[in-house]
C-alpha cells in the first residue's frame, strides 16, 4: 500500500475555524457584512424592481450591467427563507431545488441547511422521469423550482409534492407559492421577534444533503453529506488555495453539481470573496470580461475553447501569428532568468478575459497537460483538481504554486490517499479517508458497504499511483479497465488522450474486441466535422467516408508507435453521431 505523508509536506494558508454552514453565515456575515456577496444581472433579487412588476420578465431580459447584493442581505434572507420554511415545517422539510444559477437557488439552499432540513439539489437538465423518481426516493416534501423545468414538472403533476414554491412568477392555475412572497413573510416572522429558526441546534454530522450522481448506472446513487464533511472541504481546499474578499469568482458551472456548489459557492462564502453569475453558457467570454473575476471554475471542455478561440483569433492574420510567436520566444526566455512579462507582451490576450484573471481551475474530467502549458505560456495559470461527490467533493487539488500539470493534485491536509491492489507498475485503486467523506448512499447499505471499508477509506474506483512528491497521478477507472491476453493492465483513457490530440478526433472510446480467439483494440471515433470542413483535402467528404478513414488511420499507426505492442489499437470505428452522454456530459461507456 501506497500512502501520502502523514506530515504535510507544504506550507499551508491559515484558515478560520468554521463548526458548521450556519456558523459560516454568521461569521462572514459579521466579518463581511458590507461587501459584496452576489453580482446578477436580476434586478428583482437587487431589489431594483418588485417581484410583483406586470413587466418584471422582459426586465429581467433587458437588464444588462451587474447588480450587487451584499453579505448582510444575504444572511438576512437565508434566515428569512428558514423562518417561513420551519414554521411551515416545523418537524424538519426535505427540500428539493431545481433550476439555474441564480440568487432564489442559493438563499433555499442555505436556508435549508442551517435550519432543520435536507436540501436535495436536482439537475435542470434531467428529463421528467428522472426528476418523478429522484423526488420520490428522496421523499421531499419541498419543490422549489425555476420557470425553466416547468414543462417537465407539469408531466409528472401528480409526483409533485404538495408544496410547490416557484421563483419566477408561477403560471397561471399553477398551484405554486411565489418565492419572492415567501421571502417577504419570513422577514416579517423574523421582524415580530420569533427567533426560532435562529435558536435551533445544529448537528454537523447528521444527514443535511441528498445529492444525486449522474445516471451513468441503471440507479444512481443518493449521497448523503453533513455540514462536517462540506466545512471540512472548505477550510482545507482554502488552506491550499489563497482567495479573500478582494477576489470575484465568476459561476459558470450548473450550480446543483457538487463542484460549483461547494467550491463555486460555500466557498465564497466562507472566505467574503464575490461571486458573479454568469446569466449563460454563450456569456462567459464576455462576463468575463466585464467582471474581469480573479478566478472561473471551469470543466475541461470550456477551457479548451477559450483556448482555441484566442487561437484561432492569432492564426487568422500571418501578421499577428508572427508577432504571438516572437512575443512567446521572448517571454520564455525572460521567465528563464526570473523576469515575468506575459501579462504585458500578451495584454490583448488578457484584455479579453479579464486583466484581474489570477487562474483558471479545472475539475469534472482530466484536462491536457499541454493546454495548461500553453495558458501559462501566455500568462493564464491554470491547475486542476480531483474531486467526488463522496468526497464532498474535493480529494485533492493543485495550487498556485506547488503543482504538477500531470497530476490531479495534492491530497486535501487532514486527508489520508492510498493506493491499494498494486500492479507491478505500482499503479493500484486510489482510495481516501478523512472528514469530507460521505455518511454513505442514502437507504442503499449494500453499496455504502462496498464504497466505504471497515477502516474508513471510501474506494473511490479511480486507479494511478502517488509519486515522490506527493501528486496524485490518475491514469484511468477501475470499470474501463482492460487486461491484456498477456495479463498486462491497460487503461483505455492514456490511449484515448493520445489519440484525442489529433483535431480530427472530437470523441473517442477505445474498447477490447474479441477476434478469432484474439482480444484487439478497437478506438470508436467520431470524427469532427469543423475541422473536416476546414481542411482542404477532407471539405465535403462524409465522416465515414474512405478519406476520412485513411486519415484516421495514420493517426492511430503515428499513436501505436508510441505504444508498447499490447496497448495498440488494431481497428477503427468510426460513428457519425456523438457518444451518449450522461447530464455531467461524460460518455456513457456502457452504452457503446
Amino acid at each position: 500500500m501506497t500512502k501520502t505523508n502523514s506530515i504535510y509536506k507544504y506550507p499551508l494558508i491559515e484558515v478560520r475555524q468554521i463548526n458548521d454552514l450556519r456558523d459560516m453565515v454568521r461569521q462572514s456575515k459579521e466579518l463581511y457584512s458590507d461587501n459584496v456577496a452576489y453580482l446578477i444581472k436580476d434586478p428583482v433579487a437587487a431589489g431594483k424592481i418588485s417581484p410583483h412588476d406586470p413587466d418584471i420578465k422582459q426586465k429581467r431580459k433587458d437588464q444588462q450591467d451587474f447588480l450587487p447584493i451584499k453579505f448582510d442581505q444575504a444572511a438576512a434572507d437565508f434566515e428569512a427563507f428558514g423562518s417561513w420554511l420551519y414554521e411551515k415545517f416545523p418537524q424538519g422539510p426535505r427540500v428539493a431545488v431545481v433550476g439555474e444559477t441564480r440568487y432564489e437557488w442559493y438563499v433555499t439552499y442555505l436556508a435549508t441547511v442551517n435550519g432543520n432540513g435536507v436540501i436535495i439539489p436536482l439537475d435542470k437538465e434531467l428529463p421528467s422521469s428522472e426528476l418523478k423518481t429522484m423526488l420520490e426516493r428522496a421523499k421531499v416534501d419541498v419543490l422549489v423550482y425555476a420557470d425553466i423545468v416547468y414543462p417537465k414538472l407539469q408531466e409528472i403533476e401528480a409526483a409533485l409534492p404538495q408544496v410547490t414554491i416557484a421563483m419566477d412568477p408561477p403560471r397561471e392555475n399553477a398551484p405554486s407559492h411565489y418565492f419572492w412572497d415567501l421571502l417577504a413573510a419570513g422577514h416579517k416572522i423574523r421582524e415580530e421577534g420569533n427567533t426560532s429558526y435562529h435558536d435551533l441546534s445544529i448537528d454537523p454530522d447528521e444527514m443535511r444533503i441528498i445529492l444525486f450522481t449522474s445516471g451513468t448506472t441503471a440507479k444512481s446513487k443518493a449521497v448523503m453529506l453533513s455540514h462536517r464533511n462540506i466545512c471540512a472541504n472548505l477550510m482545507g481546499m482554502c488552506s491550499m488555495v489563497n482567495i479573500d474578499q478582494v477576489d470575484t469568482c465568476l459561476s459558470v458551472l450548473p450550480i446543483h453539481h457538487t463542484y460549483e456548489c461547494t467550491c463555486g459557492f460555500l466557498c465564497e462564502y466562507y472566505r467574503g470573496t464575490t461571486v458573479a453569475v454568469c446569466p449563460g453558457l454563450r456569456y462567459i467570454v464576455s462576463s468575463m470580461k466585464e467582471v474581469e473575476p480573479s478566478y472561473v471554475l471551469m470543466v475541461p471542455l470550456m477551457i479548451e475553447a477559450i483556448y482555441d478561440g484566442i487561437m484561432r483569433k492569432i492564426n487568422a492574420d500571418p501578421k499577428v501569428k508572427k508577432k504571438f510567436n516572437f512575443g512567446l520566444k521572448l517571454s520564455n526566455f525572460l521567465l528563464k532568468i526570473g523576469i515575468d512579462v506575459r501579462k504585458k507582451i500578451f495584454k490583448d490576450i488578457h484584455a479579453a478575459v479579464g486583466t484581474n484573471l489570477r487562474f483558471l481551475i479545472a475539475g469534472g474530467a482530466a484536462i491536457s497537460s499541454d493546454l495548461i502549458e500553453n495558458l501559462r505560456a501566455i500568462g493564464i495559470h491554470c491547475f486542476q483538481g480531483y474531486g467526488l461527490t463522496e468526497c464532498a467533493p474535493i480529494l485533492a487539488l493543485n495550487r498556485e504554486f506547488y503543482y504538477n500539470d500531470k497530476s490531479a493534485g495534492l491530497p486535501l491536509p487532514g486527508v489520508d490517499v492510498e493506493i491499494i491492489d498494486k500492479d507491478e507498475d505500482g499503479i493500484g485503486e486510489i482510495i481516501g479517508r478523512g472528514p469530507n467523506v460521505m455518511l454513505g448512499y442514502y437507504e442503499d447499505e449494500e453499496r455504502t458497504a462496498k464504497a466505504i471499508d471497515k477502516e474508513g477509506f471510501y474506494h473511490t474506483g479511480d486507479l494511478g499511483y502517488i509519486d515522490e512528491d506527493s501528486f496524485v497521478i490518475i491514469t484511468g477507472r477501475k470499470l474501463n479497465l482492460i487486461v491484456a491476453k498477456n495479463g498486462k493492465n491497460i487503461f483505455p483513457e492514456e490511449i484515448e488522450f493520445l489519440i484525442q490530440q489529433h483535431d480530427l478526433v472530437k470523441e473517442v472510446i477505445v474498447h477490447a474486441v474479441e477476434e478469432n480467439d484474439n482480444m484487439l483494440l478497437s478506438a470508436v471515433i467520431f470524427p469532427d466535422q469543423e475541422f473536416i470542413d476546414n481542411d482542404d483535402q477532407l471539405k465535403g467528404k462524409e465522416l465515414d467516408s474512405p478519406e476520412v478513414r485513411e486519415r484516421l488511420e495514420e493517426i492511430i499507426s503515428t499513436v501505436n508507435k508510441n505504444l508498447v505492442t499490447y496497448k495498440a489499437v488494431r481497428r477503427i470505428e468510426i460513428r457519425k453521431t456523438e457518444f451518449e452522454k450522461n447530464t455531467s456530459k461524460k460518455i456513457v461507456r456502457a452504452k457503446i
